[in-house]
């Protein structure tokens, strides 16, 4: 399995101290440059990759060095940290020694940490690998660095550590992977977690997540589903009744008292010169964790401090085109969030999934709720909300089991879509609990409570009011 070794380094990483750190490989390699100068390689003799690695990162979000990769992966030293990924060719002899090489003596000259510690190459790194004889795979594989192995079907990405994060590598693959029509793979060992974006972004694209077992071979980490490779990819198995069997591993769950909530809303904005972006996202941060968000990225790890303005500026820059982006808190209160911006003939659209967690003894902000959904109402063009309560990990990763599905608490409707519905309709529904009307009297939105987000009658609620609203006609 890969290991892409990462070299969290106290100063900026300069051309001379990346091209030092190159020279772990002897004169003999050479040095070339992919993704428009984004990743620099390793290469053999016949230009193929053997190690690549990615732009530095500056990290100016405290904790999210340990979000990503573990307690006592934090950078040493009061300032910000700069994040140097390598990533290591597979099934190549060496290439993982040259990438942890790489990696030591980087942080040789700029002081600072290699994750993993132990990670081969790192011991004696001041003296070249021997790297006689050695040779990258052909290509395609190795002509995008995050992946592993090419077919027709599928790209498949080999990934071993705590948490697979939404790296800029992972979400090129992605994309390239989507434009030819394959299914992106990632395939890790079963101490492995995803982040909540590699996690969301695998669930609403067609990927799949192959988990190692050694019971059943391969099963899918979100779904249980037993996996074989056959027609040159990762695809369910089939029993001879027909049905696809679902990996005891994945079963194997036992309560473990954290919980998250999860508030996904979209709001509608009039494209004007002086519209500031994420507002409504900084205004849910603030009411259900007491503060803004931390930092920001468009890839993980998230390193930029929270700034609603450059935010704007690169959705600005991007349009007319989507801009994707990943918000992070602080390690007291665990919450992240992905944000999508987008253009429409309406207007400007911001699009986010915002997710909390509880550990034992912590209540979610539910109270606060209902004065959040007034705010995003009266002040942020708010659409629709829907709030919900599920039993998963605090720290907000996803294991390789199975998880209880998130159960609605409330939902919310905006003006625009009050008036769609029918202002009637919209107040007087089937649930036990009539709606707390928000805004104005003159454009009104409505918070409808659902239960307590513990059983699955909230669902049936959810339902019933879904078939109300849409069967209305506007008055």
């Amino acid at each position: 399995m890969t290991k892409d070794v990462i070299a969290l380094t106290e100063r900026m990483p300069d051309a001379l101290s990346v091209l030092a750190g190159l020279l772990a490989g002897g004169p003999e390699l050479r040095v070339e440059t992919a993704g428009e100068g984004a990743v620099v390689q390793l290469c053999d003799d016949d230009g193929r990759p053997l190690v690549s690695i990615e732009v530095p990162l500056m990290l100016r979000v405290p904790g999210e060095a340990a979000r990503l990769l573990g307690p006592g992966a934090e950078p040493s030293g009061d300032g910000p940290a700069w994040w140097v990924e390598a990533r290591a060719a597979a099934g190549v002899p060496r290439a993982e020694e040259l990438a942890g090489a790489f990696a030591a003596r980087l942080t040789m000259l700029l002081g600072g940490r290699v994750w993993p510690p132990d990670a081969p190459g790192t011991v004696g790194a001041a003296r070249p690998v021997d790297v006689s004889g050695i040779s990258a795979v052909p290509a395609p594989a190795a002509a995008q660095p995050a992946v592993d192995m090419l077919t027709d079907k599928a790209a498949v990405v080999l990934q071993d550590r705590p948490v697979v994060p939404m790296t800029s590598w992972l979400t090129e693959a992605l994309r390239a992977t989507l434009e030819s029509g394959r299914s992106l793979q990632i395939v890790t060992p079963p101490h492995c977690r995803l982040s909540l974006p590699t996690r969301a972004l695998l669930e609403s694209t067609d990927s799949r997540w192959v988990v190692q077992d050694e019971r059943c071979g391969y099963y899918d980490g979100l779904t249980g589903a037993v996996l074989r490779w056959q027609d040159d990819a990762f695809s369910p198995d089939r029993a001879e009744n027909g049905r696809t069997p679902v990996a005891d591993a994945f079963t194997e769950t036992r309560p473990i008292g954290e919980r998250q909530l999860i508030v996904s809303f979209r709001t509608q904005h009039r494209p004007t010169d002086d519209l500031v972006l994420g507002g409504a996202l900084e205004a849910a941060w603030k009411a259900l964790t007491g503060g803004p968000p931390a930092g920001w990225g468009t890839a993980e790890p998230a390193g930029l401090p929270w700034s609603r303005r450059q935010l704007t500026e690169l959705a600005y820059d991007r349009a007319p085109r989507p801009t994707w982006t990943v918000v992070v808190g602080t390690p007291a209160r665990p919450a992240v969030a992905t944000l999508r911006v987008i253009r429409t003939p309406e207007g400007v659209e911001e699009d986010v999934t915002l997710t909390l967690g509880h550990g034992p003894g912590e209540t979610p902000a539910l109270d606060a709720l209902p004065g959040l959904a007034d705010e995003l109402v009266t002040r942020h063009g708010l659409q629709t909300m829907l709030c919900q309560l599920r039993e998963a990990r605090r720290d907000l990763s996803a294991p390789p089991r199975f998880e209880h599905p998130p159960l609605p608490y409330a939902f919310v409707l905006g003006p625009a879509q009050v008036r769609e519905a029918g202002r009637d309709t919209a107040s007087r529904t089937p649930l036990d609990e009539a709606p707390v009307r928000l805004g104005s009297n003159a454009r009104p939105g409505y918070y409808y409570p659902l239960g307590d987000g513990e059983t699955a009658e909230s669902w049936a609620a959810l339902e019933r009011l879904m078939r109300h609203l849409r069967g209305a006609s506007p008055a």
